[in-house]
């Protein structure tokens, strides 16, 4: 029977169900995000067929060695999210914390680098629109790859910070005794949120500093 202490509702009909329907609105919010990213890679592959040789050059002025220790951070905070979930699975709630505040430390990390990407953005000039200052490579084009690399990356670092807030919440859940090996829902979905931050940057990383 449901009551306020407990995280199981009976309109739900059954425990199944309420799993199932958080974990169908998240699929359902991530496709939306999908969709979001999804228009900006295409205008990112637009406008590089417009600009090809401007956007190669421009690339070069990104820190890809910094942005590769940054893919590996990213890559680990994911493992530990699925440790933690692992350890929620079995009961393990200390330790599901523990995993999760090493993923909030690792994704701390990478926004770290970042920001330090941008400080050595905004000192050479590599700015968007008006800002744009960079002598080495021409305005037209070359503002346009770091609008684009601005918005990618930026909108990226503002679901991390989603992120870090919805993996200190569980951390918090944790420490109260919120979470048990029969109830963890919280814990897959926000995990599923982490996985997608994860994701995002795979292609983001490719393409900005990698690709000729």
């Amino acid at each position: 029977m449901s009551t306020e202490t407990t995280p199981w509702r009976e309109y739900f009909g059954s425990r199944e169900n309420q799993s199932q329907a958080a974990q169908l609105g998240m699929w359902i919010f991530l496709g939306s995000e999908v969709l979001l990213f999804a228009n900006l890679f295409v205008g990112y592959a637009v406008y590089r067929y417009y600009y090809p040789e401007v956007f190669v050059e421009a690339s070069h002025h990104l820190a890809a060695g910094w942005a590769t220790v940054q893919t590996l951070l990213l890559v680990t905070s994911s493992l530990c999210v699925v440790l933690a979930v692992h350890f929620i699975r079995s009961g393990r709630a200390f330790w599901m914390g523990v995993a999760l505040l090493v993923a909030m430390g690792l994704g701390l990390g990478f926004l770290v680098i970042k920001g330090w990407e941008y400080w050595k953005h905004w000192e050479e000039g590599a700015l968007p629109g008006e800002y744009y200052r960079l002598a080495e490579l021409p305005e037209r084009g070359g503002s346009l790859f770091f609008t684009l690399y601005f918005l990618l990356t930026g909108l990226h670092a503002v679901h991390m910070l989603v992120g870090l807030s919805v993996l200190g919440w569980l951390v918090w859940g944790a420490l109260v005794g919120r979470y048990t090996a029969e109830y963890h829902v919280p814990v897959e979905v926000g995990g599923l949120y982490w996985h997608l931050v994860d994701v995002f940057w795979l292609f983001i990383y490719p393409l900005l500093y990698l690709v000729e």
